[in-house]
């Protein structure tokens, strides 16, 4: 059966169409830049891609991925930090009404959590936290079997925890772990740590000839692999903060494993080690002995992946 799946993103979003079973055949795809659209010209687009496929009533269902807050049951999307002007979006009357097909709504943390424990790096266990670490940072988990959703789908929202006084702003808040552990998070902590290295006295060869602002968190993680000085430190208290999150969800949750997408997949030797010592200090023992924290194994699909498992339902 054929179903579509629109993930919305900070910085962009996807469309794919999939043919899905005991496996998920992902058989188109078109995706552009989030920034400088409206919600309702997104909203077009995905519906261009929608008319392209449905045939003959052969498309059986929409699902949509994005960051939160929403209202999964209501199908709205609530102005979401990373989604400027999305605020209470009827995204699921919007294509039910035009097109009468079912269409399902969810935070993409928990429909990242879905496909990693039904087709990626999760699947044999009933207990697994998945982790965004893209735009934003947030949590979407698995335990006894099922998705854990919370009383209005704001369950796992790790990123909001403050974890300093004072440090970069991340899902609202100075200091949080989204602050800390996102792509926009680790742009701030650089401005953060390249004016402090200036305060005393000392000079950043990295940034001779650049913008600070526009430097990515790409570029950071390249210079770290390169051996930067900066950069390494960048990353070294990113994956700090981030084993002071994780050690957070493995005492409260208890999971058997810890999938992490995102930045985490491409920058996974410049943060777990970091991450694993601070763990090693912070979580209980037994808990910690049990689980292990490795990347997603649906990489660049987790996204398209994710949207697809919520069109069909798979949790």
């Amino acid at each position: 059966m054929r179903y579509i799946g629109l993930d919305i993103g900070g910085t962009k979003c996807a469309a794919v169409l999939g043919e899905c079973g005991k496996t998920v055949e992902i058989l188109d795809k078109e995706q552009f830049l989030t920034a400088g659209l409206t919600p309702w010209q997104v909203l077009e687009n995905f519906s261009r891609f929608y008319e392209k496929h449905a045939k003959n009533g052969e498309i059986k269902g929409i699902g949509i991925s994005c960051g939160g807050p929403l209202d999964s049951k209501k199908g709205v999307i609530m102005s979401p930090p990373s989604l400027p002007l999305w605020d209470n979006i009827q995204i699921v009357k919007y294509f039910e009404d035009k097109y009468g097909v079912p269409t399902r709504l969810q935070n993409d943390a928990n429909a990242g959590a879905v496909a990693e424990w039904k087709y990626g790096a999760g699947t044999g266990s009933d207990d697994v936290v998945f982790i965004t670490f893209g735009t934003g940072f947030g949590a979407g988990v698995i335990s006894g079997g099922r998705l854990l959703t919370g009383a209005n789908d704001n369950f796992g929202e790790i990123g909001h925890v403050r974890l300093t006084k004072k440090g970069p702003l991340g899902y609202y808040k100075e200091g949080s772990a989204e602050g800390y552990c996102s792509g926009s998070g680790i742009k701030r902590l650089a401005k953060i740590v390249y004016e402090r290295e200036i305060k005393r006295g000392k000079t950043v060869p990295f940034f001779e000839g650049k913008n600070i602002d526009e430097t990515s968190a790409k570029e950071l993680a390249e210079g770290a692999k390169a051996g930067d000085p900066f950069c390494k430190k960048v990353y070294k208290i990113s994956g700090e903060k981030l084993g002071q999150a994780l050690s957070i969800l493995i005492d409260v949750l208890n999971p058997e494993i810890i999938v992490i997408g995102g930045v985490f997949m491409r920058s996974k030797d410049l943060l777990l080690p970091h991450a694993e010592k601070v763990i090693k200090k912070e979580a209980l023992l037994l808990s910690r002995k049990v689980c292990k924290v490795v990347p997603a194994k649906l990489s660049e699909n987790i996204g398209d992946m994710a949207a697809l498992c919520v069109a069909m339902g798979e949790y």
